[in-house]
């Protein structure tokens, strides 16, 4: 199975943390305290990763619930594989990755994310992105869209 990476279990905290605030500035929900206890522990040990099999119940199922919240794929509907590429430059995923993205598991699907991300050469981070924000058109001072 593969390993949560600790920005992962940072990230479901933060989500956590914004969807249920500290009644008091003191006290935290009780994903955030699950969560909490498991990033602790890999802070104390220096781990980067956490097996998702070994998480206790409750902090599983809070970090489930914020990874239900990111986006599932990274395909940008720009798929280089189909033509023949290893990797696809849309959205970085090898061609097995994207074979077999409708049966990976959460945890392997964040793994790949994470590669993709700190690879940064997919188009979906770059050219493509570029592209999209320039063919947004400009402002026009004055001008209020119809409703």
């Amino acid at each position: 199975m593969a390993a949560l990476h600790i920005t992962d279990i940072e990230s479901a905290i933060n989500w956590w943390r914004e969807r249920s605030p500290s009644p008091d500035g003191i006290t935290a929900c009780a994903e955030v305290r699950a969560l909490g206890s498991v990033y602790g522990l890999m802070v104390y040990y220096h781990e980067v990763e956490c097996d998702e099999a070994t998480m206790p119940p409750t902090a599983r199922d809070a970090w489930l619930a914020w990874y239900a919240s990111t986006p599932d794929a990274p395909c940008i509907a720009i798929c280089s594989t189909s033509q023949g590429d290893d990797i696809c430059k849309g959205c970085g995923r090898t061609f097995d990755e994207v074979q077999h993205w409708p049966v990976m598991t959460p945890s392997e699907k964040r793994q790949t994310w994470r590669r993709i991300t700190m690879d940064g050469t997919a188009w979906r981070f770059n050219k493509y992105a570029e592209r999209a924000r320039e063919a947004q058109p400009a402002a026009t001072p004055g001008f209020t869209p119809p409703r």
